[in-house]
């Protein structure tokens, strides 16, 4: 039986860029990072250090090197709150591209992009 997502990998276009996106401007920590060989290092990010979903971030050149028959295409991605007119703020003021805040009678939503232009949601319910 599948018990949680452990891990989503996002392709991204270069590995030191898409961390520091994730660690200066979403406050995301490194929860794993290990060389895997000449020009290879496997990486994950994470909200924190005991939580128990990363994002693998991985280079789109090098997959394509490996398995080209990998869609590269980015997931759709929902992240969580408790805080998301304090996130909302705080990430415009890091340069970061934001829609305008959602509000719905199940819960209040807005999208955020990365380094890649890649979209992702984050809800507060």
């Amino acid at each position: 039986m599948i018990e949680a997502i452990s891990k989503i990998t996002l392709y991204v276009n270069n590995q030191a860029e898409a961390k520091s996106f994730w660690l200066d401007k979403m406050d995301f920590v490194v929860s794993f990072e290990q060389t895997m060989g000449p020009g290879m290092t496997w990486l994950e990010v994470a909200p924190s250090r005991d939580s128990k979903t990363s994002f693998v971030l991985y280079e789109k050149e090098l997959m394509k090197k490996q398995n080209p028959n990998t869609p590269l295409t980015h997931p759709s991605v929902f992240l969580t709150t408790k805080a998301i007119e304090t996130i909302h703020t705080t990430l415009k003021n890091k340069g970061v591209t934001v829609t305008e805040l959602m509000v719905y009678p199940y819960g209040k939503m807005f999208t955020f992009y990365d380094q890649d232009n890649n979209p992702f949601l984050l809800r507060e319910d």
